[in-house]
């Protein structure tokens, strides 16, 4: 397996600051991609702000801390990719936006260069058809749950044509990331959604018909189900909007 020293992360938002962070923070050079570049220095200051509070906490030093951040460089420049090992897209939920940005990637990144997509639902072999046919083997998805640095598990979703040796890289940097991995058949809503969104969608359903109040409802599922959050609460959390686009 060829060793992941070099990462590339596109979309510096509520994931893909996270996604930078963890591998910073195991020591990997990582490019934080925008192409607004004060959106990636906003997602590199995020960083540090996440790190600010570990230092705090006593799990940091401030010389770690300033090593992490040196190991992040936000960018604006899409071709930076041709450096990368990995590249993780972490960008808006909607087919078109990622698979527009994978097919700008695959120009720039030499032929090694690994794609995974953070989606939580959109099926790999459709965002695999926006690149080269030589490129599928090395394409999967790679979901992070939030918030990134502190949920313990990554879904890897192996598309049609995903290499062994892909998912074996990606899991053993996984691994080296401190999480535990699942990998998921490229189904609709992989493991995670597939079980979390009827759950959700059933939880609506009982408060639409008035079966208990929203706290009675949460309640239910946080003492009596042993759920760290209820399932409005989580829905809440997670947002409506993206929760609806992945139920459809």
């Amino acid at each position: 397996m060829t060793p992941i020293e070099r990462v590339f992360v596109a979309g510096a938002g509520l994931m893909g600051h996270g996604i930078a962070q963890v591998h910073a923070v195991i020591g990997i050079q990582v490019t934080l991609y925008e192409p607004d570049l004060k959106l990636a220095e906003a997602g590199r200051d995020r960083i540090a702000g996440n790190l600010d509070r570990a230092v705090g906490k006593g799990r940091l030093t401030g010389i770690e801390r300033d090593a992490i951040i040196a190991r992040i460089e936000p960018t604006a420049d899409l071709s930076r990719v041709a450096d990368a090992d990995l590249a993780v897209e972490a960008v808006f939920e909607d087919v078109a936006v990622k698979s527009s940005l994978w097919r700008e990637l695959d120009a720039h990144a030499p032929p090694s260069t690994i794609f995974a997509s953070n989606t939580s639902s959109i099926a790999i072999h459709r965002m695999a058809e926006a690149v080269g046919p030589d490129r599928r083997g090395r394409f999967l998805g790679m979901h992070f749950f939030s918030p990134v640095p502190v949920m313990p598990l990554v879904e890897l979703i192996r598309g049609r044509d995903t290499a062994d040796e892909t998912v074996d890289t990606i899991r053993a940097l996984s691994g080296d990331l401190g999480k535990q991995v699942i990998v998921s058949a490229d189904r609709p809503g992989f493991i995670v959604n597939r079980i979390l969104m009827p759950f959700l969608a059933e939880a609506m359903r009982a408060f639409e018909e008035g079966l208990g109040t929203a706290d009675d409802i949460d309640a239910g599922a946080k003492v009596g189900l042993n759920h760290p959050m209820g399932p409005l609460e989580l829905a809440d959390f997670i947002g409506l909007d993206v929760c609806l686009g992945v139920m459809r």
